[in-house]
């Protein structure tokens, strides 16, 4: 919402008050005495301010209104503070909710009720009888932060699965140049550690051949060692085998980064957990390398600590510095140009984290940066123990105010009447629901049980009790819990009906064994739900006494508990269908932005290979064939030429970054199934790729593609569990068994590695939970190579 919207609902607020009062008084023909007018004015204004404002002080503008409203209950008559005391006190507590912690949501809501609890004993002490009102309060105030809460949560998901995307969709553009400067790395050493290695011995010995003949024979035989290499090296540069790591890790890239400025007589300890590969890692590094250059610019010497902690939830990246030692100076204090703290923060939102920094109480200084974790949530500041102890503190003295007139200004005794109040009863009887409804998800059918045996204990309650306010209400609470379970139920239940990508609302119907299955299995609740909350109403009803036949007071009740039970039930499903869209976009959009990497990055791998196969290699091994053919000019000459090749190759990568097109994407293989892995491992997934020794080189060109599209396809299927792919290759058959993907046993996931593997006569098996085994005849038909192709 826009700030015209937070001005918007305050107003409105403000009218309907003035609607229930003074607006139905003068309809009466009642005229409000100017001083409560002026009184009410008073009251209105500041609440209406303070609501206006609640986005960025929820927690003050909570007290404010209920403060506010409580002033001006004393002098004003019944229902002037109606709309402003509930609505605008909900409204609050509402943005609390979904604005601050879950802690500081639910000790407001404690706080706020125990606090009006106290001020009705301190005003009308233990007399009031009929204490519904309180229930319907409290009622209020918890629907309200349970859909804060509720809309907290949801922004926080939808939040990480938009953190999740970004990140991919970064590592989308970052992979293709991770895979060209790898590989332009690999082939400057090689040229500069092997070619050039041959030029210079061939040289040598040819300028010492009359005198010292027996260099050309070693010459010789360490060009033809060398030729070897070099061709064996640049096949590793060309396909890399999917299960070794080609850069450093970015646990070794900060170990390295802290051993360099230990050489520089920086005193640096380090605690540092493995990180996966990607924007986290290189956000991680930055902010660690900053930190460290500006100890050693301003605090040379001081004893800095470096920790690094890689969790579920988020990532603390934490450099502590301590005060610089005595005589110490700051050599390169004037060297920076003070956009460090800027870069620092920058790089933390970018990963979608925070930073802050400052001084520590010993003199020293703190870089504190909170980053994501492995689900990619985002990250969220950490709240001292002693700010938690001063929510505590303060709560508790405001609870205790409304205690003051009872204490100080008179003192009643109290009542010793041994009745008990309807409004205890329904108190107690609320709390036991709300405490069923805590382990809804923990034992549902034990709750869902507990919930209909005490909605048959509210009219009990309302005839011990004397109840005489409106005989509908309390069993209508009552059923509220009940839907607000079956909701959650339904909800529950439907979330595995989809079963792929697909999104929108032919999903269900896509699905008619399970919808059908899931509409079993809540058939029997819901059922249960409307006999018992009808016999509730019925009995309640009747009790009361009324002139309408019993018939029709049944009727009345199984009409109106079938219909709410209906809208929960309903409200349910379509809450489970949205979150599978939503869940299914999400992991298509992954899947789509995966596998575009994977190819540009492939593409980049085969485009410089080609330069490789046509120009350097070819070089290479007629350097070979000629140093065994003993021509040392001849091999000296192809050297050059082979390392001339390989530095114009070098220029065609470094100018060709970025101009890979769509052309030249060609079908990626299982050579690069060690992109997918860094992929996905860059997006908080660790996956790890096993090839044993008995997988060849080369593969059949239609098992190859379709062994890569199969695990691509049990990849995409997405989950955050860590995955392992194995491959094996034993009696004429290709093994792919992949673990840790319990969502690759959705139909539509076992549909698409089925038409892949029925494709070559192969199998698929899916025995235990969570493991996929595919088995692919090396035999290919040659249809299916002629297809591949």
């Amino acid at each position: 919402m826009n700030r015209t919207d937070d001005r918007l609902l305050p107003v409105l607020l403000i009218c309907a008050q003035a609607l229930v009062w003074p607006g139905a008084a003068l309809l009466r023909g009642s005229v409000p005495s100017a001083s409560a007018l002026l009184v009410a004015a008073l009251v209105a204004g500041p609440v209406t301010a303070a609501l206006a404002l609640r986005r960025t002080r929820p927690v003050t503008t909570l007290v404010l209104v209920a403060a506010a409203c409580a002033v001006g209950a004393g002098p004003l008559p019944t229902g002037a503070m109606a709309v402003l005391g509930t609505a605008g006190v909900a409204l609050a507590l509402f943005t609390v909710a979904t604005e601050r912690d879950t802690f500081t949501a639910v000790l407001c809501v404690v706080a706020l009720v125990a606090w009006q609890l106290l001020q009705g004993l301190s005003l009308h002490g233990l007399s009031d009888r009929n204490g519904l009102d309180l229930v319907l309060t409290a009622l209020l105030y918890a629907v309200a932060c349970g859909a804060g809460l509720l809309v907290r949560r949801t922004r926080r998901a939808r939040q990480t699965a938009e953190l999740l995307l970004k990140r991919a969709e970064t590592e989308r553009h970052r992979l293709p140049a991770v895979e060209r400067r790898r590989m332009e790395r690999e082939l400057h050493d090689v040229s500069a550690h092997h070619l050039t290695a041959v030029v210079v011995t061939a040289g040598a010995a040819l300028g010492l051949r009359d005198r010292r003949p027996e260099l050309a024979a070693e010459a010789l035989e360490f060009a033809v060692g060398t030729g070897r290499e070099v061709t064996r090296a640049l096949g590793a540069v060309r396909a890399p085998a999917p299960s070794r790591e080609d850069l450093p890790s970015p646990e070794d890239r900060l170990l390295d980064l802290v051993a360099g400025f230990r050489r520089l007589d920086q005193q640096v300890d380090c605690e540092i957990d493995p990180l996966p590969d990607g924007a986290l890692a290189d956000a991680a590094y930055g902010i660690v390398r900053e930190a460290l250059t500006n100890v050693a610019r301003h605090a040379p010497g001081a004893q800095t600590t470096v920790r690094c902690r890689y969790g579920d939830t988020r990532t603390d990246v934490v450099v502590t510095s301590a005060a610089p030692p005595e005589g110490s100076t700051a050599h390169g204090a004037g060297l920076g140009g003070g956009r460090g703290q800027g870069f620092l923060r920058s790089r933390a939102r970018e990963a979608g984290g925070t930073l802050h920094s400052g001084p520590t109480a010993d003199g020293g200084w703190e870089v504190r940066a909170v980053l994501p974790g492995r689900t990619a949530a985002p990250a969220e500041r950490s709240v001292p123990r002693s700010y938690r102890v001063a929510q505590l503190t303060a709560a508790v003295g405001l609870v205790l105010q409304p205690l003051l007139p009872v204490l100080v200004i008179r003192a009643e005794t109290a009542s010793s009447s041994s009745h008990v109040s309807a409004g205890v009863l329904f108190a107690l009887l609320a709390a036991a629901q709300a405490v069923a409804l805590l382990w809804l998800r923990r034992a549902p059918r034990t709750a869902y049980g507990v919930l209909l045996g005490l909605a048959l204990l509210w009219p009990v309650a309302m005839a011990v009790g004397d109840y005489s306010g409106p005989v509908v209400l309390p069993p209508a609470l009552s059923m509220l819990a009940t839907c607000a379970a079956l909701a959650a139920e339904a909800a529950r239940k439907a979330a595995p009906r989809t079963t792929g990508p697909r999104k929108g609302r032919g999903e269900l119907r896509d699905q008619p064994p399970r919808t059908r299955s899931v509409t079993t299995a809540l058939r029997a609740e819901r059922i249960a739900a409307v006999v018992v909350h009808t016999a509730a109403l019925t009995v309640a009803v009747l009790d009361r006494g009324t002139t309408v036949p019993a018939w029709a007071v049944a009727a009345s009740a199984t009409a109106g508990a079938s219909l709410a039970v209906g809208a929960a039930w309903w409200g349910g499903i379509l809450r489970g269908r949205r979150d599978l869209a939503a869940r299914g976009v999400r992991e298509e959009q992954l899947a789509t932005w995966t596998g575009e990497a994977v190819r540009d990055a492939w593409a980049e791998r085969r485009r410089i290979a080609a330069g490789l196969e046509t120009t350097v290699l070819a070089r290479t091994a007629d350097m070979v064939a000629q140093a065994e053919a003993g021509r040392l000019d001849e091999t000296a000459e192809r050297a050059r030429e082979a390392l001339a090749a390989m530095r114009a190759l070098l220029d065609a990568v470094r100018e060709g970054e970025g101009e890979t097109g769509p052309e030249l994407r060609p079908q990626p293989t299982l050579q690069a199934l060690d992109l997918l892995a860094h992929q996905s491992r860059a997006t908080g997934r660790e996956v790890e790729i096993r090839l044993t020794d008995r997988v060849p080189e080369h593969l059949p060109t239609a098992v190859d593609l379709a062994a890569y599209h199969a695990a691509e396809t049990v990849l995409a299927a997405g989950g955050e569990e860590p995955a392992v792919l194995e491959l094996d290759v034993h009696d004429g058959t290709l093994t792919l068994t992949a673990t840790g993907v319990p969502r690759a046993a959705r139909p539509a996931v076992r549909e698409r590695l089925a038409a892949r593997v029925a494709a070559l006569g192969g199998t698929l098996t899916n025995d235990r939970p969570g493991t996929v085994c595919l088995r692919l005849p090396l035999a290919a038909a040659p249809e299916s190579e002629e297809s591949a192709r």
